[in-house]
């Protein structure tokens, strides 16, 4: 890297402190030109690695800003180069006269996720691990910055290196006795290539299974709100949220539209989706919106059904229980303050699923609803202990790419194909596990997945 890369690293918002990050091999000859002591003497070239200074910024003889400078040499940088960080004051204006600053003397400015691009070029972090920084940034719950932290420290990489071992030696050894057969024998072995093929696959396919977790860990659960007309969707959702985000009235039919809002119970993301009224009408645009709610209870990955228990069940109740068939569903059992017209026992037997009596008005059942859907989702609990959560679907791709080589270096056992067949496949599901480390993928997909990345990361 011949280039010394400057940006703003934190929000461009006025807030306490500012921080700008230089790296490269300039990066010393940069703050050197702009930093001053305090004192006028000392010189920020020879002071100490990983070490705070502080001074002024000045552009020439202007004076921009007053400073701490952080100096840490490489190879102990998170970019493994030269870096300098300014924490400077969190001034729109103030970031980016000393960032201008820092660009006039020297540096140019880095584009989104270029510093941890160079981290990972430079052999500081793998593919996963930088991949794990964004997901830091964007976590949205507890569980999702726990799976993120420990991605970033390495439980992804491991998993995966791990398993490549045990590959590679296969593949060597198979290359070995196709190339020297008087002296390594290959009598016996495709059994006991078939017991190491088995268990690396249950491994990559235990992995896999994570996934559908890790999805919802890192993005949410899509949680879609079903019900009649003036059932209470709206009211609930207001009660999960803690605001009037949806408009509650005794008009039916108030809600036309899909209203999407997160929310997190118990450290679990929900993306919470209100839907109009299930129910034959005429009204065109009510009619529309009635459409949308049955297409997103199609996609959903729960559905939260609202009932009135104080009105009988009709058609459009048999209807949406029906939409509930082969999805996972709680029945919310609303307006318990009232007279009840149905019980909900025969909900329990008409549905199959869990039926919790709530009183949105009141706001009660809410923690038996927090309680059921880490049940339902998580059985109970999620842990970090051993557990790694696969939460990329570039990661998710790479190993049902693996699991298929896998598969065939099994078939070609069973059907007593030559060894050089089982090498072709072993390496092949050897390559797609490299692709989550960054060890096979292009150039092109490198700067794909950092473009993504936020500015000065």
């Amino acid at each position: 890297m011949e280039t010394t890369i400057a940006a703003i690293s934190t929000a461009m918002s006025a807030s306490g402190i500012g921080i700008i990050r230089i790296s490269g091999e300039n990066a010393m000859d940069v703050i050197s030109r702009i930093y001053r002591s305090k004192g006028g003497k000392k010189k920020i070239k020879e002071v100490p690695t990983h070490t705070i200074h502080y001074g002024y910024i000045y552009d020439g003889e202007e004076l921009i800003d007053e400073v701490l400078v952080m100096i840490m040499h490489a190879p102990r940088t998170f970019t493994g180069e030269d870096t300098v960080e300014i924490d400077c004051h969190g001034g729109v204006y103030a970031m980016q006269r000393v960032l201008d600053t820092v660009l006039k003397n020297g540096a140019e400015i880095a584009e989104p996720g270029e510093f941890t691009k160079r981290a990972f070029l430079n052999g500081r972090m793998d593919l996963s691990q930088a991949e794990a920084v964004m997901d830091v940034i964007q976590a949205k719950n507890e569980y999702a910055l726990r799976s993120s932290m420990d991605q970033l420290r390495g439980s992804v990489q491991k998993a995966i290196r791990d398993i490549r071992e045990k590959l590679i030696y296969h593949i060597a050894y198979i290359e070995s006795a196709l190339d020297d057969p008087e002296h390594i024998s290959l009598d016996g072995y495709p059994q006991e290539l078939l017991e190491v093929v088995d268990n690396e696959q249950k491994e990559v396919k235990r992995l896999l299974k994570t996934s559908s977790d890790g999805k919802m860990i890192q993005e949410g659960i899509q949680t879609v709100i079903l019900g009649k007309p003036n059932a209470g969707k709206s009211s609930l959702l207001n009660l999960l949220i803690g605001e009037n985000r949806a408009i509650v009235t005794d008009i039916a039919g108030t809600t036309r539209d899909i209203l999407e809002e997160y929310i997190t119970l118990h450290g679990i993301s929900l993306k919470i989706i209100d839907t109009a009224g299930i129910r034959e009408t005429k009204d065109i645009v009510e009619k529309i919106g009635v459409d949308r709610a049955r297409e997103m209870a199609q996609k959903a990955d729960l559905i939260l059904y609202v009932v009135d228990s104080s009105v009988p069940l009709d058609e459009n109740d048999e209807e949406i229980m029906e939409m509930l068939t082969g999805k996972k569903a709680i029945i919310l059992y609303n307006k318990t303050d009232l007279q009840p017209e149905i019980q909900p026992e025969i909900l329990k037997e008409k549905t199959g699923h869990p039926v919790i009596p709530i009183s949105a008005k009141e706001e009660k059942g809410i923690t038996e609803l927090e309680e059921q859907i880490k049940d339902m989702f998580f059985g109970g609990e999620i842990s970090f202990n051993d557990e790694v959560y696969i939460t990329n679907a570039r990661h998710k791709a790479a190993l049902e790419e693996a699991d298929r080589s896998l598969d065939l270096v099994r078939n070609s056992i069973e059907m007593g194909m030559p060894e050089d067949f089982f090498s072709i496949d072993l390496m092949n599901a050897y390559e797609n596990l490299g692709k989550i480390l960054g060890e096979s993928v292009g150039e092109d997909l490198v700067n794909e997945i950092f473009s993504k990345f936020c500015m000065g990361k």
